[in-house]
């Protein structure tokens, strides 16, 4: 193969990430939002708890942009001057630095959402807990924090 493929994996890597990170979260969202929409068309003061509920699970798609932009600084690519003589070996480690995220992004987002759901529907009964649902919540989002932490550390290693 031609060393014109190492970039092509480093690429390859960085749409994946970037992508499937803002699948997971657009689902997420509106995931919630459909929860969110149904109490709030019953109770429309509780639309500002409700909106944090549901803006949760978009943060893994802001991760998975945060790492292709690593990889795409690291190769070049949006300085200007690609590293179009990359190395597959480089490529693919590039590749394999996005694998966290591309993992554990969306899936993460989608059980953020579950939860997410649940939390909406526990304020709709009982508004004052809404923090509580915020902090169940979140602690889904501990996994999709470790996978963006581990994809930087390799990204910035190569």
């Amino acid at each position: 193969m031609s060393d014109n493929y190492g970039l092509f994996y480093a690429i390859l890597g960085a749409a994946l990430v970037a992508s499937l990170g803002g699948f997971g979260s657009a689902l997420g969202v509106q995931m919630g939002g459909k929860a969110a929409a149904g109490v709030t068309s019953e109770k429309p003061e509780l639309f500002g708890k409700l909106l944090i509920l549901q803006a949760l699970p978009g943060t893994q798609g802001i991760y998975g942009f945060l790492i292709a932009v690593l990889v795409l600084i690291n190769c070049g690519v949006l300085s200007g001057t690609p590293q179009v003589a990359m190395s597959i070996d480089t490529g693919l480690s590039y590749f394999a630095a996005c694998l966290p995220g591309i993992i554990v992004l969306p899936i993460s987002a989608y059980f953020q959402a579950k939860m997410s759901v649940s939390s909406i529907n526990m304020v709709a009964k009982q508004p004052d807990s809404s923090g509580k649902g915020i902090t169940m919540t979140v602690l889904v989002e501990t996994y999709a924090v470790l996978a963006l932490l581990a994809s930087i550390l390799m990204v910035t290693g190569i």
